[in-house]
C-alpha cells in the first residue's frame, strides 16, 4: 500500500529539507555536548524502570499497540527537545538566536555560545540596537542556489572598494581580490599577483593543504609501547599539540587516559615498574621557529607536547611556554603513572624500536577539527603540527623545510596559482612567507568546490565576524557582523584579511587582502579600514 504525498508536504518538503540541512552541523555538535550527560541519565532511567517492572508488568501487559507506540514517541520528543535545549534556540536558516542577537547587542558576554544575555528568551540587551535576522546566511550558496542570483557587476564593485582600498591607513602597498564563489570568476583585482608577507592568512594555505594530504577524518595518535625482553616504555608522541594533561579532556586526547590504558596493560603483564623513555623522532630538523624562543605565541615544535606546551590554564592566544615541552610531557606521564601504582625512573629521551609491543594510545580529535580550531582563533602550534602532518603524508621530512614543500606540492596539485608564492611555515609567523591575493581567494574558492568537499572545514572555521576567534571583538557597527567569515593575519606592519561575505544579492564571494608597508601603521586603524573594505562587500548591491 502506497500513501499519497500531502499537497502541504510537498510545499513545505524543500523547506525542511533547507533546514534540517543547515542545523545538522550544530546539531552534531551538541549531541557530542551533552552526549555524557545522556548517558548518566539514560542510565539512570534504566536502573529506575527496572525497580518500576515489577509493579507496572500487569497494566503494561495490557497496553496495546497504538498506546505503547504513542507513548515511545512521546519519550522520543522529550529527549529530542532536551538535546535541542541544550544546543540552543535556532532560527529558520539553522543559524542559532543566541548569536544573531549577540551581533545587536555586542554586550554580552562571549564564548562558545556568545553568551545567554538577559533579554526575554534571545539574550538581547534592552537597549541594544536591532537585530538582522534578514541578514543572508553565512557561506549562502554553496548548495548551488546561487544560479538565479547575479553576479556582482565588476565596475560596480569597482567604484565601491577602489576608495575604501586607497585609504591611506593601510600604508604603503596593498593588494586584493574578489571571486565569485559560484563560477570561479575574479570580480575584482588590485595587484592580484604581487606577493606580499601574508601574515597568519597562510593558515588557509595550511588547513587547504593538511586536508588534501591527509584527509579531513585523520586523526594523530599518542602511544606508549614496551620494548620487548626489556622493561623500558616509550612515550611516543605523533604530532598531537592538543593533547591534554588536564582533568577536564574537552574532546581532545587524554594523557591521563592513556596513562590507565597503559597502567592496566603493564598490570596484566605483571610489571609494577619500568624505565620511561620518550620519542619525539618523528620530527625532522629544529624545533625553534625562527622568530626564536621565548616567544609568546609559539612553542618549540616537538612531536610530543601537552596543552602546546603552556604553562598557564590558557588553550588559545599568547602564553609562556615551556621551552622543552616533550621532557615535560614525559613527566608529567611519569607523575601520573605513579599515582596508578606504576613506578618509573627520570624519563629521559630514546627512540621506540620497530619491534616495540603498543601497549596504548589516544588519538586527537579529527583534522577536520583541528583546522577549524586552527583558523578561529589563528592556532600556532596547530598550524606547525598540521603542516608537519602534510609533510609525512606527502612524504617529505617533518621539519619546517619538508612542511613548507609539502605545501605547495599540495597546492600544485589542486591547481591552484602559485606563481611568486613562497612558504616558510605553516603558521605565517615567519616573515619570509609571500602569498597574493590570486592565491588566498583560489583556496576559499576551491574550498568551496562541490567536487571537494573534504576542503570545507577550511571555510567553516573561519571566524565570524562579531562572533568568533579573532573577528570577535571586530565589525562593530558595520554591516558585515555575522556575515564575514575571514581568517585575520597581523605582524608589525602587515595586515591582511581573507574570507568569504555573502552580499546584499545573497551571492557568496571570496576576498582577499594584503597590506604592508615599510613605516608601520597604526593596528587598529588599519584593521577598521580593512573591516570596512570587507563590510561593504557584505553590504554591495552590485549587481550587474
Amino acid at each position: 500500500m502506497s500513501v499519497p504525498e500531502l499537497k502541504a508536504w510537498r510545499a513545505a518538503r524543500p523547506h525542511v529539507e533547507r533546514f534540517a540541512r543547515a542545523v545538522r552541523p550544530w546539531l552534531v555538535r551538541a549531541l557530542e555536548t551533552v552526549r555524557p550527560w545522556l548517558v548518566r541519565a539514560v542510565e539512570a532511567v534504566r536502573r529506575s524502570l527496572v525497580q518500576a517492572l515489577g509493579a507496572v508488568r500487569p497494566w503494561f501487559a495490557r497496553l496495546t499497540t497504538v498506546q505503547f507506540t504513542a507513548g515511545a514517541a512521546l519519550l522520543g520528543l522529550a529527549l529530542a527537545a532536551t538535546v535541542v535545549t541544550a544546543a540552543g534556540p535556532w532560527d529558520s536558516s539553522g543559524q542559532r538566536t543566541a548569536e544573531r542577537d549577540f551581533a545587536a547587542s555586542r554586550e554580552v558576554a562571549g564564548g562558545a555560545d556568545h553568551g545567554t544575555g538577559s533579554g526575554p528568551g534571545s539574550g538581547t540587551a534592552p537597549k541594544a540596537p536591532r537585530p538582522a535576522p534578514s541578514a543572508p546566511s553565512v557561506l549562502a550558496g554553496l548548495g548551488g542556489t546561487t544560479g538565479s542570483v547575479s553576479a556582482p557587476a565588476e565596475k560596480a564593485l569597482g567604484d565601491v572598494l577602489g576608495p575604501l582600498l586607497d585609504d591611506s591607513s593601510l600604508g604603503s602597498e596593498r593588494t586584493a581580490a574578489v571571486v565569485d564563489v559560484a563560477t570561479g570568476k575574479q570580480l575584482y583585482g588590485r595587484a592580484a599577483d604581487e606577493a606580499l608577507t601574508p601574515a597568519s592568512t597562510t593558515k588557509i594555505a595550511t588547513a587547504v593543504a593538511a586536508l588534501s594530504a591527509a584527509g579531513a577524518d585523520h586523526r594523530i595518535a599518542t602511544r606508549t609501547a614496551l620494548e620487548p625482553g626489556t622493561k623500558e616504555l616509550v612515550l611516543v608522541g605523533g604530532g598531537d599539540p592538543t593533547l591534554t594533561a588536564r582533568e577536564e579532556a574537552n574532546g581532545n586526547a587524554s594523557l591521563r587516559t592513556l596513562a590507565d590504558k597503559t597502567a592496566d596493560a603493564l598490570k596484566a603483564r605483571k610489571l609494577d615498574a619500568v624505565t620511561l623513555s620518550y620519542d619525539t623522532t618523528l620530527y625532522d630538523g629544529p624545533a625553534l621557529h625562527p622568530i626564536g624562543p621565548d616567544n609568546a605565541n609559539l612553542a618549540p615544535v616537538t612531536a610530543l607536547m601537552t596543552d602546546e606546551g603552556r604553562l598557564d590554564d590558557s588553550s588559545s592566544g599568547p602564553a609562556d611556554r615551556s621551552r622543552d615541552p616533550a621532557a615535560d610531557a614525559a613527566r608529567q606521564f611519569a607523575a601520573l603513572l605513579n599515582d596508578r601504582g606504576i613506578k618509573t625512573k627520570s624519563p629521559g629521551p630514546s627512540k621506540a624500536t620497530g619491534r616495540a609491543e603498543t601497549l596504548a594510545k589516544v588519538e586527537s580529535p579529527p583534522l577536520s577539527a583541528l583546522v577549524e580550531r586552527m583558523l578561529t582563533n589563528s592556532d600556532n602550534d596547530i598550524a606547525e603540527a598540521l603542516a608537519r602532518q602534510t609533510a609525512l603524508a606527502s612524504g617529505e621530512q617533518a621539519s619546517f623545510e619538508g612542511a613548507s614543500a609539502a605545501i605547495r606540492t599540495q597546492l600544485k596539485k589542486l591547481e591552484l596559482p602559485l606563481e611568486g608564492v613562497k612558504f616558510a611555515d605553516g603558521s605565517g609567523l615567519d616573515r619570509a612567507d609571500r602569498l597574493t591575493a590570486n592565491l588566498l581567494t583560489a583556496l576559499l574558492a576551491k574550498a568551496a568546490a562541490p567536487d571537494h568537499p573534504e576542503l570545507r572545514p577550511a571555510l567553516t572555521g573561519l571566524p565570524v565576524a562579531g562572533f568568533t576567534g579573532t573577528l570577535r571583538n571586530r565589525y562593530t557597527d558595520q554591516p558585515g557582523t555575522g556575515v564575514v567569515r575571514a581568517k585575520t593575519g597581523t605582524l608589525t606592519g602587515v595586515h591582511a584579511l581573507a574570507g568569504t561575505v555573502v552580499d546584499s544579492e545573497g551571492r557568496l564571494l571570496a576576498f582577499a587582502f594584503l597590506t604592508s608597508s615599510d613605516h608601520p601603521t597604526d593596528p587598529a586603524t588599519t584593521q577598521k579600514a580593512l573591516d570596512g573594505a570587507a563590510s561593504a562587500l557584505a553590504n554591495c548591491g552590485c549587481g550587474a
